[in-house]
């Protein structure tokens, strides 16, 4: 049965949220190392570690985010998206 929409575009959207997300690593490393550190100051409050472990668990579920994209690829149809990128071929070819 044909789809109504683009499998191609929906890949290549799919494909710039993944770049976005691994240009944005690099600085949510950063992040959580940072709230590490401050997870050992001296005297530090109980409840002030617990809203930092809490950022840090928030900075992790990134691979939420990683996974949720590979969930949406898994479901777009594979002859759709292979005809798609046969016809945008032959189209740049002309």
């Amino acid at each position: 049965m044909p789809i109504g929409w683009s499998a191609l575009r929906v890949s290549e959207a799919l494909d710039e949220v993944e770049r976005q997300i691994d240009a944005a690593q690099p600085f949510l490393d950063a992040a959580r190392e940072k709230a590490k550190e401050a997870r050992t100051l001296p005297n530090l409050a109980g409840y002030m570690d617990e809203r930092l472990a809490w950022i840090i668990r928030q900075i992790d579920r990134i691979t939420y985010v990683r996974d949720a994209i590979a969930r949406a690829r898994s479901v777009i149809p594979n002859e759709a998206l292979e005809a798609e990128r046969e016809l945008s071929n032959q189209l740049s070819l002309m």
